[in-house]
């Protein structure tokens, strides 16, 4: 047996039957009671751990694939970059136990959009409990986790306050290591809960309420931002034409209802065409939020089919560039796949297309499901292994920086 081993006997195992253990890298079965399992460990912390940890475990699992349950591991990951609260337990980074959500969506209906501070201190009054109600269906305590993953940027000032604050505490209380995750990262990331999830190299396109941007993916904490929003996101867009035409917040999912029974080709509205060095792939939205402006104060708000046709055109304005653009520089840099996430990527058309268009290019489209779109806590959790496997490791002075840029350290100034 190698040295750091303990056998439990059946009285130590703490598992429970039914949960998932790893047969072997990459393939899952049940657990069944009182099998080898994570309680293989000393004082509450596995031996293996530490800057080696990766190295030892493949070491051990080539001399005895039957060690490499042992391997577990467990994340806590809390996401409260905007309005929603989250928390998910994920083990090993591929299987979300839990993923507890919750919304603020009834909270800013009223005002069309996100309000700092009422956003702020709801993730106050929720984190806790969102936190507890992860690891009761996870099965698990604070005690079985491996590290804590948190969202500490980019997003609202005041709500990644929240969650950064109490991984901090959480993390200092049950001394468990700490790790600072990019949100844009857990977007891209989300599709590694996918049974066949792709590996990198990949192109990826993040679209959301407030990030539009194409990243080339090297490999996993290699991310190189390919084009990016120069105004609005497209899910702002979304947000803002809604609210013209009297749609419900958030406006996503009634145009996209609506575009459904519509004509896309009823108006023709502009596509952003950016010129100059470097600025192929980007994108801009402003311009054809103005035009649905000013056709509206021209013909006044439609209703029936008319709304819908309108509806139909703006979001073929919003699809085309994105997917266009997407398959041109995944052809460009010699990528076989793509990924697409964020909130926008629940959006119909905008799938549709990117399927059309990827089947024409000979690429492998792979596109998450519809829970793992919206900001979530296992995305975090996700991307909170890859950096811990990677040796990545936050203190106490951890920050929450609002304009942390996907690809770049993260800023040292300190909100937090």
């Amino acid at each position: 047996m190698p040295v750091g081993r303990r056998e439990a006997s059946p009285g130590q195992c703490k598992s429970k039957p039914g949960t998932l253990r790893r047969k072997s890298f990459g393939q899952w079965a049940a657990r069944p009671a009182f099998s080898r399992c994570r309680c293989v460990r000393t004082r509450g912390r596995c031996r293996l751990q530490g800057i080696c940890f990766w190295k030892k475990a493949r070491r051990l699992f080539w001399a005895d694939p039957d060690l490499s349950e042992a391997f577990l591991m467990l994340v806590l990951g809390i996401e409260s970059s905007c309005d929603e609260t989250a928390a998910s337990v994920v083990q090993d980074g591929r299987v979300a136990l839990s993923d507890v959500v919750s919304s603020q969506i009834e909270i800013h209906r009223r005002y069309g959009g996100v309000v700092p501070e009422l956003a702020s201190r709801n993730h106050v009054m929720q984190v806790i409990p969102v936190v507890e109600e992860a690891l009761s269906k996870a099965g698990v305590t604070l005690s079985d986790l491996d590290a804590i993953a948190v969202t500490s940027g980019p997003g609202l000032i005041g709500a990644l306050l929240v969650g950064v604050q109490t991984a901090k505490a959480l993390a200092w209380c049950s001394q468990k290591p700490l790790v600072g995750v990019n949100h844009l990262e857990g977007h891209l990331l989300a599709i590694r809960l996918l049974e066949d999830a792709p590996e990198p190299p990949f192109m990826g396109l993040v679209v959301s309420g407030g990030h539009t941007s194409l990243f080339d993916v090297r490999s996993f904490g290699d991310y190189r931002p390919v084009g990016s929003t120069r105004d609005d996101a497209a899910g702002e867009a979304y947000d803002k034409v809604a609210k013209m035409l009297g749609l419900p917040y958030p406006g996503g999912l009634p145009i996209d209802r609506l575009a459904k029974e519509g004509n896309p080709k009823a108006i023709r509205f502009p596509r952003a065409n950016i010129k100059g060095d470097g600025a192929e792939f980007d994108f801009s939205f402003s311009g054809l939020k103005t035009a649905v402006r000013a056709w509206v104060e021209k013909n006044g708000c439609p209703e029936g089919q008319g709304l819908c046709d309108l509806c139909a055109s703006f979001q073929e304005a919003v699809a085309d560039p994105l997917t266009r653009k997407a398959v041109l520089a995944a052809r460009r840099l010699g990528h076989q796949k793509v990924v697409l996430a964020g909130g926008v990527a629940a959006n119909s058309r905008l799938r549709g297309l990117m399927q059309e268009r990827a089947r024409s290019a000979g690429l492998s489209l792979f596109l998450p499901p519809i829970r793992l779109c919206t900001d979530n806590g296992a995305m975090i959790a996700v991307a909170g292994t890859h950096a811990f496997l990677r040796g990545e490791r936050a203190g106490m002075d951890l920050s929450a920086s609002p304009g942390w840029h996907l690809g770049t350290p993260q800023p040292r100034k300190t909100f937090g």
